[in-house]
């Protein structure tokens, strides 16, 4: 015989919690909007700066060519990349990993060799007089919409203009007025997914200011209201801690007026603003780490992006054959191969380091770079990837059975991080959809839908249905 529990009592009638649940709700309202979570958006695993005096139409698939180029000549095969970026070769799972991460590079660099590019206006370009900048801000936007024709661009696109200094605010503002008027003019349109970088921002007003003009910009050129978007560069120590002692990169987020979509860490600009010399300015610092996590605990949640800076020792050979001269000795061959060697391990380090501290993203100054970003991004996601993809589908298959509250928040928490990795894998191509849905047990839209929570209630769903 079935009994049925009597209800528990309470102490608290519903009249008594009201008006304290009625003060909660305004609060949960600005915390669902203030950290709404990951957009679900694409983010690139990199950008690319270069020089706008440099800039042309076809300048991300001639990168391509020239990275395809270096990883020829000093990484022909699976085994030579493995050994330069320190893979070990030891079992057939290690080989099968390393033949894995050199196809999908070199995929990758005919495919897609650049994922987003800033044509460079400040430290890549310098100070030069008013006429020549206006002359290449205008060819910029000039390339840019060619490039739109030939579709010859990054996924990803913009510049990145000189900061709103007291020195250089004017030449800042003139520059991008040029850059996107011309760019509208010509294209009749913003690229999809264009972004304008802010460099040495150290003020809260410098942000203000900035999105000020581009509301005046849109409207004068009749774009649609926050077409223009942009990204904040953290290179200098007031960022992180201001004169009051708090850190300004939450203000960062109303100043932009729903514009910001990310923060770039400077590595260079901000080890030198503390007095750290040359020699010892490098990605992995101490300072630059804490500097990283003051930006990942400020910015976590709201949905803005965080890069990590770039590597500065060029892979490049030390010797140059001339076009008429004799070949290359030997010896010379050999220190060639090692300073492009060490300078990949570096670079592929770096960039591991970045992934492993939860920057996704960072950049990249010379096309033979290509080779390591794409193999340091490769192994991280595949090393492990068939246990990642073991708890996903464990996860998933657990759906109908978590019932407690608890149970469904560490599910969903621990779901949703192994989800974004898989999203995040796909969309850098070190997996293919077809990889990650047989890995992990979900379909492909539920892949898509990059929601663990609607996983769950949809499991859930078909489970209580079924008879």
């Amino acid at each position: 015989m079935l009994r049925i529990k009597p209800m528990p009592t309470t102490s608290l009638s519903p009249a008594d919690l009201a008006p304290i649940v009625a003060r909660l709700q305004p609060i949960n309202t600005h915390l669902a909007r203030r950290y709404p979570g990951e957009s679900g958006a694409r983010q690139p695993v990199h950008t690319v700066y270069g020089g706008a005096q440099l800039f042309v139409a076809d300048t991300v698939p001639k990168l391509g060519q020239l990275a395809l180029r270096a990883m020829n000549e000093y990484a022909p095969d699976a085994e030579s990349l493995a050994e330069t970026i320190g893979l070990s070769l030891s079992d057939d799972r290690d080989v099968r990993l390393a033949q894995a991460v050199h196809q999908r590079v070199r995929d990758k660099l005919q495919r897609e060799p650049v994922e987003d590019f800033r044509i460079d206006y400040e430290d890549g370009y310098g100070v030069r007089p008013d006429a020549e900048e206006d002359h290449h801000a205008e060819a910029g936007a000039r390339a840019i919409a060619r490039g739109m024709q030939n579709n010859t661009l990054s996924p990803f696109i913009g510049l990145r203009v000189k900061p709103m200094t007291a020195e250089l605010h004017a030449r800042s503002l003139r520059t991008l007025d040029i850059f996107v008027t011309t760019l509208v003019r010509d294209a009749g349109r913003l690229p999809d997914r264009f972004f304008i970088t802010l460099p040495k921002v150290s003020a809260i007003d410098q942000v203000t200011a900035f999105v000020d003009v581009l509301d005046r910009i849109e409207s004068r050129l009749g774009l649609s209201a926050g077409a223009l978007q942009f990204e904040t560069m953290v290179e200098t120590p007031q960022l992180i801690i201001d004169e009051s002692g708090r850190s300004l990169l939450p203000l960062l987020i109303d100043a932009g007026r729903g514009r910001l979509t990310a923060a770039h860490f400077g590595t260079y600009d901000y080890t030198a603003s503390l007095n750290i010399t040359a020699a010892y300015q490098r990605m992995r610092h101490i300072t630059c780490d804490f500097a990283k996590s003051v930006m990942q605990v400020a910015l976590a949640g709201t949905g803005i992006w965080l890069s990590d800076g770039s590597t500065t020792v060029m892979p490049v050979p030390i010797h140059r054959r001339a076009t008429e001269g004799p070949a290359l000795s030997p010896h010379q061959i050999a220190e060639n191969r090692a300073s492009v060697h060490n300078a990949w391990r570096l670079h592929y380090n770096d960039v591991r380091h970045s992934l492993e501290s939860g920057f996704y993203q960072g950049w990249d100054l010379h096309p033979a770079q290509l080779v390591t970003r794409y193999a340091a991004v490769y192994t991280f996601f595949l090393t492990g990837v068939e246990q990642q993809g073991a708890r996903l589908r464990n996860f998933v298959e657990r759906a109908a059975q978590a019932t407690l509250v608890g149970d469904v928040f560490d599910d969903a928490a621990t779901g949703q991080g192994l989800l974004n990795f898989f999203f995040r894998a796909i969309n850098c191509g070190a997996l293919t959809e077809d990889e990650a849905v047989a890995m992990t047990g979900v379909t492909r839209d539920e892949l898509r839908g990059r929601s663990f929570v609607r996983i769950l209630e949809h499991r859930r769903t078909g489970m209580s249905a079924s008879p």
